[in-house]
């Protein structure tokens, strides 16, 4: 391009002067024959008609540039891909190719970008943890849902704000700062004091810079539950820990003292013998409640859903429990609902073993001369259970518990009668399992009443008894062969 505008203005030059000395000539006669006057004003003739002409050529090789100017401009204001066409010169096409390359790769690496952006905020908005990042000066940045629900703020509130307008928790503005003074990344656990106390676990790592110009990214991650379940599984080790350390306490006491010279001694060691096996049979009903318990809470254990006749199985199991009530002179008998045949869906043998932890609790725990009564009743599209008896009671801040695992109402009369403190907790899981649940009403010095409701059956079944049924299918494991569990 400047080898042709170099030409262009030779050309022009020696064009200009021809001309100028051509009309030197002519002009002289009007400036009297003076023609060095007349040749300036030849040139200033030809100036004058030449602005035309230059004019046009400095706007052929203006509106490339003037073009290049506007779409860089456009590509600034975020008109990303947008292409010029360069003019009628070799250049400018060039110049222009080149701009629009440029363009597109601009255009492609904005738009992945943004969509990078999209995916990680996607990303970050779907993660159960929180996440906030914090700018300098402590700017939220970004905040997911989970961090706006586990702090309690709204997240598209909280962009562009002081993280301490966002968050009144002075222990989780010190980490923070903390933070973001260090060069390492900050982990601590605070207990949220909101109107929904939490346990969070609060992970701070800082961004790269000055310290005084420095953000962070918050983890918050709510550990509530896990401390729960942690506190239960430590309360189980220690109450099974318990629960096994007293009869293999009696056991060893008993052992000891037989080797002592009690076994010499016929009258004395008959107690002795007697307390070894009652205590090994404790053992031996509360290793398999819990292996029962286990089984049913993992799911491996197996229930084979189908109609069950109520009354069937509620004679069966006042049958099995009929010479202890009688022993102690109780009442025991079936309230017989004015609609035969009701049947429910459910496992013959898990219902069973309800039925089992139930009435023995209630044989147990009633008085001599007491009644215990099972009935059974329609109730929407289920079929409530009702086992009740006329015992002492249970108080009402304890029914919320009575399920759990080895909590007991009263501690040293449940152990006297044998229980292992797993009969309600084996009860609530096999209902659930069975799509139903259980609760629990009671009144102190009138007695306590257990419903279970399972879901109702609209056909009956035929083919072999309960019984024998049961009997095929003892090898599940899901009913005790010891002593039914007591209450509580």
């Amino acid at each position: 391009m400047f080898w042709r505008l170099f030409l262009c203005f030779v050309a022009f030059a020696v064009a200009a002067t021809a001309v100028a000395e051509g009309l030197s000539s002519p002009l002289a006669e009007w400036f009297a024959g003076d023609r060095t006057t007349a040749f300036f004003a030849a040139l200033a003739l030809i100036a004058a008609i030449a602005i035309v002409p230059a004019w046009l050529l400095a706007r052929r090789f203006i509106r490339p540039l003037r073009e290049l100017t506007e779409g860089a401009a456009r590509i600034a204001a975020g008109e990303y891909g947008h292409r010029i066409h360069g003019g009628l010169w070799s250049e400018s096409h060039s110049l222009a190719r080149t701009f629009n390359s440029m363009s597109q790769r601009l255009g492609l690496q904005f738009r992945q970008l943004e969509a990078d952006r999209e995916q990680l905020r996607a990303i970050l908005g779907g993660m159960v943890e929180g996440v906030i990042a914090v700018g300098p000066e402590q700017r939220v940045l970004f905040a997911n849902e989970a961090g706006g629900r586990m702090l309690e703020f709204r997240p598209e509130t909280a962009v562009g704000r002081y993280f301490w307008e966002v968050t009144r928790q002075p222990h989780l503005q010190a980490i923070l700062r903390e933070a973001i003074a260090g060069s390492d990344p900050h982990r601590d656990e605070i207990d949220w004091k909101g109107p929904t106390p939490r346990t969070l676990t609060i992970y701070v790592a800082p961004l790269a810079g000055e310290p005084t110009q420095r953000g962070a990214i918050m983890v918050v991650q709510d550990v509530t539950e896990l401390r729960r379940l942690e506190r239960l599984r430590q309360d189980f080790v220690a109450n099974v820990s318990h629960e096994l350390k007293t009869p293999l306490s009696v056991i060893k006491a008993c052992v000891e003292a037989l080797i002592d010279g009690a076994v010499d001694d016929p009258e004395a060691r008959r107690p002795f013998l007697d307390q070894v096996a009652d205590q090994s049979e404790r053992l031996h009903a509360l290793i398999l409640d819990l292996l029962s318990l286990a089984r049913i809470e993992s799911g491996e254990a197996l229930l084979d859903f189908q109609p069950v006749l109520l009354e069937e199985a509620v004679h069966d199991c006042l049958d099995r429990h009929r010479p202890r009530a009688e022993a102690k002179q109780l009442q025991l008998e079936p309230a017989c609902p004015p609609l035969e045949g009701l049947a429910v869906v459910a496992d013959e043998e898990a219902l069973g073993q309800i039925l089992d932890n139930l009435v023995d609790n209630a044989v147990k725990y009633t008085p001599t001369g007491g009644h215990v009564c099972v009935r059974w009743f329609e109730s929407g599209d289920q079929v409530a259970l009702q086992v009740e008896d006329t015992g002492p009671g249970i108080a009402a801040r304890d029914l919320p518990r009575i399920f759990e695992r080895f909590f007991r109402v009263d501690r040293a009369r449940s152990r006297a009668l044998g229980g292992t403190g797993l009969g309600l907790a084996i009860v609530k899981h096999l209902a659930q399992a069975m799509h139903g649940s259980v609760r629990a009403d009671s009144t102190i010095g009138k007695g306590t009443t257990f419903t279970v409701c399972l879901p109702r059956a609209d056909e009956i079944r035929s083919g072999p008894s309960s019984t024998d049924q049961a009997h095929e299918r003892s090898t599940a494991g899901l009913r005790s062969t010891g002593p039914p569990s007591a209450r509580s």
